[in-house]
């Protein structure tokens, strides 16, 4: 994490604009737009996915195509609307073909997510499929982890699978949405104590 100092008068408007003019990686030369995240945060809930697809890039909006409306459909089915939560993803820029963002990608972008968490000060990041979870946390299984509170750098994450695992696989459906109702209780009960020190 940065310096609290290094950005004291930071905002939202101020980080996206400098990942609006980033051009710190090749993905500056291939995305129509920069995705730096919205919503309300009511909730102090933060949503972290891996990158934007071609629907994001087309719009700057995160989360708008097909596992965007899976994910948002979770989180109004247990009354967690956009203005109770901050959706964003590591990467800010779509990689082409929606390949996997690589390494370089993301220890570049970081900083932006970094200055996110800084600035708003979450009381719970969801961490959404195997490549956030593994980057952020060292997680090796999501499976295992999926559903759970861990902490890390003072930090309260929750991990679950991506939306977008669910369209290729459907049976992991019920589970996604069985663990957006967990997050959704853990926030109504102030997180009390279900969680793990990881």
């Amino acid at each position: 994490m940065f310096n609290v100092y290094m950005f004291e008068n930071d905002t939202l408007d101020k980080i996206a604009l400098d990942i609006k003019n980033c051009k710190l990686c090749l993905l500056c030369s291939t995305r129509k737009n920069t995705v730096p995240g919205e919503g309300g945060f009511l909730k102090k809930l933060m949503i972290i996915g891996e990158a934007p697809g071609y629907h994001e890039d087309q719009s700057g909006k995160p989360f708008i195509g097909p596992a965007g409306k899976i994910l948002r459909n979770a989180l109004s089915k247990n009354d967690i609307s956009i203005q109770d939560v901050f959706i964003t993803n590591i990467i800010k820029c779509r990689p082409p073909n929606n390949r996997p963002p690589q390494i370089n990608e993301k220890n570049t972008c970081i900083q932006y997510l970094e200055r996110q968490i800084l600035l708003l000060q979450p009381k719970m990041i969801c961490l959404l499929g195997n490549v956030i979870s593994s980057y952020i946390l060292g997680i090796k299984s999501i499976t295992k982890e999926r559903g759970r509170i861990l902490h890390k750098n003072n930090l309260k994450y929750f991990v679950t699978y991506h939306p977008a695992a669910t369209i290729y696989n459907r049976n992991l459906l019920n589970i996604f949405e069985q663990d957006i109702k967990k997050l959704s209780e853990y926030i109504s009960f102030n997180y009390s104590d279900l969680q793990k020190s990881y």
